[in-house]
């Protein structure tokens, strides 16, 4: 907006931030390119309203972000519902191998799924912890966005602001079929064209 010579209050941008980015977010999951079997799955912590929640993620092993659960607990009931949400995301096939660490959640959640056949009963869960620092690391980006915002003040704000920061990074990354991860004004031009916004030379 400053290159435009717009001046633009910053609560008006959260504001934006809070209409668009669950938007942001399903449009462009028609444009994503297939995620393979191989899940790594972690949580990260946030503070939200003063509170301590847990940021649920999972990437596949060349660290395309599948997808994320906020949730204030971190037991097996929130567990299992982040495989839920995961596995009815699209572009998205059913694992065959989850990566855990050794959060005892995730067994207990990933066999209750197996008898539910959401999950293939050939599907392995795997504790090993290091085979995780992928999905560690890609905690980084939605870190440094939050460290930037100064945290959350409610947690449907910070489920929806945390929805444009993952979806614009998985356009970083390079996840759109068809757009690849150098193309930065092609990003631009495409974020641009999801929303139908004319562009000034």
């Amino acid at each position: 907006m400053a290159e435009r010579n717009v001046q633009v209050d910053h609560v008006t941008i959260w504001r934006w931030i809070q209409d668009y980015a669950p938007e942001l977010s399903r449009r462009c999951r028609r444009e994503l390119r297939n995620t393979n079997g191989s899940w790594r799955v972690d949580e990260t912590y946030l503070r939200v309203a003063g509170k301590w929640t847990y940021l649920y993620r999972v990437v596949d092993s060349t660290g395309d972000t599948i997808d994320f659960l906020l949730s204030w607990k971190r037991d097996a009931a929130a567990a299992k519902r982040f495989f839920q949400k995961a596995l009815r995301s699209p572009n998205h096939p059913r694992p065959r191998v989850i990566n855990v660490d050794r959060n005892p959640a995730y067994p207990k959640a990933i066999a209750e799924l197996k008898g539910t056949r959401e999950l293939g009963r050939r599907c392995h869960c795997r504790p090993v912890r290091y085979l995780n620092n992928i999905v560690e690391q890609d905690h980084r980006a939605i870190k440094r966005r939050v460290r930037a915002m100064q945290g959350f003040r409610s947690f449907h704000s910070a489920s929806r602001a945390i929805q444009g920061i993952k979806t614009v990074n998985m356009i970083r990354k390079g996840q759109i079929r068809w757009l690849p991860t150098s193309d930065i004004l092609g990003q631009a031009a495409f974020i641009s064209d999801l929303f139908a916004v004319a562009i000034a030379a």
